[in-house]
């Protein structure tokens, strides 16, 4: 066996390097992964990512109303389908489904397996919950753990792992780290296991989910794949999936995952700083996609804390307004509800004027939105629904809404804190129930995500001769949340052009990427601050638009809360094209 090897895990089936495959990507996820990625192909490791900062909140919600609970059920439903099977293959589960109760979970699990007739050896990650710093008042406060308590865990023999807050890297550090016996300085090394997992941590978004080159996404007629990551001895690793199954790995699936909400060229992490800019992709063949080299340096000193707090209540009506005199409509609306409504903040949306003449009674329609927020449920609840309801048959022609009333409904805000590593006690529960506490790594960097960094100013574009087309002509987009910021990568598509082509497309974009480029592709962030960060190997460039997602997701009154449109929408935006780049 190679050294170093997880006990008890057979060799794996490719030579030097561990296997491991995920099979879930949020809460809710598909259902038939872990069978699929079980039966699909060799693995030595499986895990699940189940956490968001969303998801910390509705585990939050469910533990208010009954306390045994707070961790991802649906893995408990698909253990029961697959545990028997994942033993008999000598496949390790490592997932961080148990959210806010991982004893819990572990316990839940450890009866499943019972039920079913197993025994596998459970242990559970505790230590991230830090409601006693300071944080009493929040419904869930939680640091993000590194990934050595799943390595102690499976280096003592555990066959299923349940974790916490740890970070979603962490479930691919853990095993690599395991397996290769890295100690904590082994930076260059556990970096690579960390591009790794964020690679594959949102499962099917790095073998085209959400892929904007989707319209060439081959085997779009079958489920798309889940992907599996072979990390090396020395931290290079090799994405791919499992044979026949839908989508593919390609440098630009894999580049569309690795630019998925990051912050800046550092990828701040608990066991290790990662310098996005290092990281270079190889297609290697079919659904074969290297990622080295990769390099790191030591984590920060303070842990980062996703804190939820209750934001108080909120409630939505939806007007339909069809036909001639839209805005008009609209405007008669706002006049007759906005003075029966008492709640602290009211939201409305922007109508957009139907076509003329349009063949069908949707296309001639538009969406009025009222969004209505309180500390108290009472001006969102029975208060808001009666006065729109009570509009019906008062108001403009054609009144309708889109759905019926309904009751109020609590919100969360999110936001990041930091905590010293030494108020956080990292334990692994093994199987035996022995407690063992994760030594602190003992060395930092510095704080490379502390508030104010900013990247350099970049030069502006030349004059040359140019065509007005979308963005999306050879740009690549992934967009998404963290907290209040909306996260913006963008790539330049390997589409098979010369590579001196390539190379000038990419220096376009970045030349593009200037304070003045920017507010004209997305108005929207004109007066927020925006960070740019060039990822020069990826022919990348990263977008922070702070503030744009107000108090986080579950507080936003946003169309598209979690800005996973909003990539879209700036590669379907107008600039003006150098004619020798098309």
């Amino acid at each position: 066996m190679t050294e170093g090897l997880v006990t008890g895990l057979r060799p794996s089936s490719t030579s030097g390097v561990v296997r491991i495959g995920n099979c879930s990507g949020f809460y809710g996820d598909r259902l038939t992964a872990m069978r699929e990625m079980l039966e699909g192909g060799e693995l030595d490791v499986l895990t699940g990512d189940y956490l968001a900062e969303l998801t910390m909140l509705i585990l939050g919600r469910d533990q208010m109303k009954d306390p045994s609970l707070g961790y991802a059920r649906t893995f408990v439903r698909q253990l029961e389908d697959c545990l028997g099977l994942a033993l008999e293959k000598g496949v390790r589960m490592v997932a961080n489904a148990g959210g806010l109760n991982p004893a819990g979970l572990a316990d839940k699990v450890r009866e499943v397996a019972s039920g079913l007739g197993l025994d596998p050896r459970v242990a559970h990650v505790e230590g991230d919950d830090v409601r006693h710093l300071s944080f009493e008042n929040a419904l869930t406060a939680n640091a993000y753990l590194g990934g050595f308590g799943i390595a102690a865990a499976l280096r003592a023999g555990a066959d299923v792992v349940v974790t916490g807050r740890v970070t979603d890297a962490s479930l691919v550090v853990g095993p690599a780290a395991a397996h290769h016996g890295w100690d904590t300085t082994a930076y260059d090394e556990l970096a690579g296991a960390v591009v790794a997992g964020h690679v594959i941590e949102c499962g099917t978004q790095a073998t085209g989910g959400n892929f904007s080159g989707f319209l060439d996404l081959p085997h779009r007629d079958r489920p798309l794949g889940f992907p599996v990551a072979e990390v090396a001895a020395d931290g290079s690793s090799v994405i791919t999936k499992h044979a026949g199954t839908g989508g593919a790995v390609t440098v630009d699936t894999v580049t569309a995952q690795l630019v998925y909400e990051i912050q800046s060229t550092r990828y701040v992490g608990p066991d290790v700083t990662v310098h996005l800019d290092s990281v270079r992709l190889e297609q290697q063949g079919e659904d074969r996609v290297a990622i080295a080299p990769v390099v790191g340096e030591a984590p920060p000193e303070r842990l980062k804390v996703c804190v939820n707090e209750l934001g108080g209540w909120r409630n939505v009506a939806e007007f339909v307004l069809t036909g001639l005199d839209v805005e008009a409509k609209a405007a008669w609306v706002r006049e007759q509800l906005g003075p029966r409504l008492t709640a602290a903040e009211v939201t409305w949306s922007d109508v957009r004027v139907p076509p003329v003449d349009a063949d069908t009674e949707e296309a001639a329609s538009a969406l009025l939105r009222c969004t209505v927020k309180d500390p108290s449920p009472d001006p969102v609840g029975r208060a808001f629904t009666s006065a729109a309801v009570e509009l019906a048959l008062g108001s403009y022609p054609g009144f309708t809404m889109t759905a019926p009333p309904a009751a109020a409904t609590p919100y969360g805000v999110y936001r990041a804190a930091y905590v010293d590593r030494g108020d956080v006690t990292h334990t692994v529960v093994h199987a035996d129930g022995r407690r063992e506490v994760v030594p602190d790594p003992g060395t930092y960097a510095s704080d490379t995500e502390a508030p104010g960094a900013r990247p350099s100013p970049y030069p502006g574009r030349h004059d040359t001769l140019t065509r007005r087309m979308p963005l999306g002509t050879f740009v690549h987009a992934r967009s998404g949340d963290k907290g209040g910021d909306a996260n913006i990568g963008l790539w330049v598509a390997h589409d098979g052009v010369a590579q001196e082509t390539y190379d000038a497309r990419v220096q376009w974009l970045f030349k593009l990427m200037s304070p003045r480029g920017i507010p004209a592709l997305l108005p929207e962030a004109a007066d927020l601050d925006v960070d740019v960060w060039l990822l020069h190997n990826l022919g990348a460039v990263n977008l922070v638009v702070h503030g744009l997602l107000g108090e986080g997701v579950a507080a936003s009154t946003r169309f598209d809360p979690q800005a996973k449109g909003l990539g879209e929408l700036v590669r379907s935006r107008l600039v003006s094209i150098e004619v020798s780049l098309t």
